[in-house]
């Protein structure tokens, strides 16, 4: 990875291209990110970068992360997320890293959490089809056999059941920058990325860029 930085989702909108077509973009406040830690392979075992987002009293946090940004001589942050990169040698506490580290045109990777969908059935957990709806039935959206008796007299593992639906960690690849205005701090990235409105991301640049 060359580069990263900690976003929070705003919405989404739509712009147009100089052709006059119309481009879905979502609309991410990007930074601004302070350094707040900074690994090296000489002390950690691998270089990588902590960047801190977002402003937080001191009352909500704890003493080992009150330490943590009293050893640093930094304000206190609400989001803390880590960065491996090819080259951390520009990077030193304390340092400042905003929307311009991107441009348009770049391929960039996202990473959030999905929205919550709750405890849902298999049909839109998994996609399954129903069973016939006449009444007589009496098999409409049930999770179907649930495998052999005696043998071996249990439910095979990975079996696709009802059960919590979303709220996992998903990351979006190959994500374009159509623009991004410094002047409002945020960059514009072609299509959707998870969570929900006010969502906390993680901005990469892309590890299988595709041209």
């Amino acid at each position: 990875m060359k580069k990263g930085l900690i976003g929070r989702k705003i919405g989404m909108t739509q712009i147009f291209d100089e052709k006059g077509l119309v481009i879905p973009v979502t609309v991410i406040e990007a930074g601004p990110c302070v350094v707040a830690q900074v690994k090296t392979v000489e002390t950690d075992g691998y270089n990588s970068i902590q960047l801190g987002y977002g402003e937080i009293k001191d009352k909500h946090i704890n003493k080992p992360e009150a330490g943590h940004f009293a050893k640093s001589k930094l304000t206190n942050k609400k989001y803390l997320r880590e960065f491996r990169l090819e080259d951390i040698s520009s990077y030193k506490v304390g340092d400042e890293v905003k929307a311009d580290v991107f441009a348009a045109g770049e391929k960039v990777d996202i990473q959030g959490t999905s929205k919550g969908k709750g405890f849902q059935g298999v049909i839109k957990r998994h996609g399954q089809h129903r069973g016939p709806m006449g009444h007589g039935s009496m098999y409409h959206r049930r999770p179907g056999s649930m495998g052999p008796c005696a043998t071996p007299g249990r439910v095979f593992k990975g079996k696709k059941l009802p059960g919590h639906m979303g709220r996992v960690t998903v990351t979006i690849q190959n994500l374009d920058v159509v623009a991004v205005d410094m002047d409002k701090n945020v960059i514009l990235v072609k299509g959707s990325v998870p969570g929900a409105k006010g969502a906390i991301l993680k901005i990469k640049s892309a590890v299988k860029a595709i041209n």
